[in-house]
């Protein structure tokens, strides 16, 4: 990220240097008074060199940009995202939401990091420099995020919080899980105290969390939280002095029920921001980005200017990036919004950086991405699967298993239920008429041989096929769901051979295939067509018989373990209470 020197900005500031240019003739949303008057804004380089009259700051050869009877607002930061999780590389991603006005995002990029390390890091913040979004990087607090520790291409610890806290890019310690914060386990606590030590803030991740749970982490000085599943436990944690963001994904749709704190508990607003986390393409191009989550709090009752602060500034307070980004304001980055009203909030054009970068809904540059290095393309090391290899031994001709059930009314939650399976050849069997389907988690690292586990799953409704997926937060390693087990053979080795994507086969043959050649993980395909091959994929495990909103959506956070009750990882079943893997086969009487 582009820092200029104090005496540039300050010569910029007073006008000693004219103005690259100025956007005249709007309506200025001010975000630190919440006021809303006629103000126009002068550029130098990428900051904004100051608003109100700015006749001073015109020089010839200033550009003037006409802004009359529209409104200007900061550009959007999205407060907490896994970018990977969308599939698209950082380019490609930017290009996907700086249309809708999102110039910023804060991410720990913990998926880019478990497959391609440090490296891997590096050069994605590289890639966001020549693009129109900008990355506020946290230090995942560690990785493997998964409890038990499962199998990952690269372990982040306290060591590496010594170098990277040191980074100028590092802006704090993301997504500690609060698990980990109530086992006092040694190397985070070492992290977090590293972290108080250099000013540093500490995200939170602490879903479903109870009153003690809420104080535990307060105390350890997690200062934001993005996983509240009610306003009650939202407004639990902002009492606790925690700042709060309202998450509405592609998957988990929390606005409606979290913006209850501002607009029935009362609670002040300017505590509170908006992510996203994980976001479909499909998603973005048909609804917009942070520009929808301003849309929908007002629409919930929230004022304008208030949803408008939620969108921008409040985000950057709680993530001490105010002095950058968040507000229209001397010395901050020039990302500006032309919109036509706040109340109907429809992005026009967008500067980030001081340049025009999208206008209409569409950027005006194609985005080109970067060459990759040899820390982006890893190679697969999972051992070739066959139909005989998946499979739970048990004996007898049934048997009582514990099998992992998807929760359809609250997004990510799996429960467990027991079901009575047959058995055949010493292998545990699907059983459709129960919607009792194989998982299976391949390890691609080769750090185990490249093994492969299986569990049961039920919620998934395929009658025939499999899906599966390299793509799959915390670990990427890859899992699949499948009704037959000659496909899900050939899923998994097909995803190994190709270097990573997401793949629905029946009958033996591929339907649908998307390569993810970028660490396995994304892909540098433009948004439009991202977005029709997602639209394929979901498509194709419909016709198999999913009825989950997502088939690919809910198959991919089936390895974290920070969600209740069960997880299926490369170690196998895993239970979020008791944090260890369980054996799914039970006795019998």
């Amino acid at each position: 990220m582009n820092h200029p020197s104090l005496r540039s900005l300050i010569d910029a500031s007073e006008g000693v240097v004219k103005a690259d240019r100025i956007i005249r003739g709007g309506q200025l949303v001010n975000v630190c008074t919440g006021e809303i008057y006629p103000a126009d804004v002068a550029i130098t380089g990428e900051r904004i060199a100051a608003t109100g009259d700015v006749s001073v700051y015109e020089g010839p050869d200033t550009e003037i940009v006409d802004a009359t009877g529209k409104y200007l607002t900061p550009g959007l930061i999205d407060g907490h995202l896994h970018l990977e999780c969308s599939k698209l590389s950082v380019t490609m991603f930017a290009d996907a939401v700086a249309r809708y006005g999102t110039t910023s995002v804060v991410s720990g990029l913990d998926q880019f990091l478990v497959v391609a390390g440090l490296d891997g890091v590096r050069e994605a913040l590289r890639e966001a420099d020549a693009s129109p979004m900008k990355i506020f990087w946290g230090a995942p607090f560690k990785t493997p995020y998964t409890l038990p520790e499962t199998t990952v291409g690269f372990s982040f610890g306290p060591e590496e919080h010594a170098e990277t806290q040191e980074w100028a890019d590092c802006f704090g310690v993301w997504e500690t899980v609060a698990e980990f914060v109530l086992n006092r386990d040694e190397k985070v606590l070492r992290a977090l105290e590293l972290a108080h030590r250099n000013r540093l803030p500490i995200f939170g991740c602490a879903p479903m969390a109870g009153a003690t749970t809420i104080n535990a982490l307060s105390a350890a000085g997690v200062r934001l939280d993005h996983e509240s599943y009610t306003a009650e436990e939202a407004l639990e944690k902002l009492r606790a002095g925690m700042s709060l963001l309202i998450r509405e994904s592609s998957v988990a749709h929390f606005m409606n029920e979290n913006v209850r704190t501002v607009t029935e508990f009362g609670a002040q607003s300017r505590r509170v921001g908006f992510c996203t986390d994980d976001m479909h393409v499909a998603d973005i191009l048909r609804e917009g980005h942070l520009d929808k989550l301003v849309r929908m709090a007002i629409a919930a009752g929230v004022r304008p200017v208030e949803a408008i602060q939620m969108a921008t500034l409040n985000c950057a307070e709680m993530y001490r990036i105010d002095h950058l980004v968040g507000s229209l304001t001397p010395g901050r980055y020039a990302d500006v919004l032309i919109i036509d009203s706040p109340e109907s909030f429809q992005v026009e054009r967008v500067f980030a950086r001081g340049k025009l970068v999208a206008r209409d809904g569409r950027t005006v540059e194609v985005p080109q991405a970067p060459e990759r290095s040899a820390a982006f393309s890893p190679a697969f090391q999972v051992a070739p699967l066959t139909e005989d290899s998946i499979g739970v031994a048990a004996e007898g001709d049934e048997v009582r298993v514990l099998v992992v059930e998807m929760d359809r009314t609250v997004p990510f939650v799996r429960e467990g239920v027991e079901m009575t399976l047959p058995v055949r050849d010493g292998t545990v069997r699907a059983d459709l008429d129960q919607d009792a389907l194989y998982v299976t988690v391949s390890e691609r690292y080769g750090k185990t041989g490249g093994s492969t586990v299986t569990a049961m799953i039920n919620g998934f409704g395929l009658r025939s096929g499999a899906i599966a997926s390299s793509a799959a937060p915390d670990d990427n390693n890859i899992i699949c769901v499948g009704a037959d087990r000659a496909d899900m053979a050939l899923a998994v080795n097909h995803l190994a051979r190709q270097g990573g994507g997401q793949v629905v086969v029946d009958g033996g043959e591929i339907q649908e295939f998307l390569p993810l050649p970028v660490a396995g993980i994304v892909a540098d395909l433009p948004p439009e067509e991202m977005a029709e091959a997602e639209d394929r994929l979901e498509a194709a495990a419909r016709a198999l018989g999913c009825e989950l909103p997502s088939a690919f959506g809910y198959l991919i956070f089936l390895e974290i373990t920070a969600i209740p009750e069960y997880a299926v990882t490369d170690l196998g079943v895993v239970n979020y209470r008791t944090q260890d893997v369980v054996d799914i086969v039970r006795p019998s009487n």
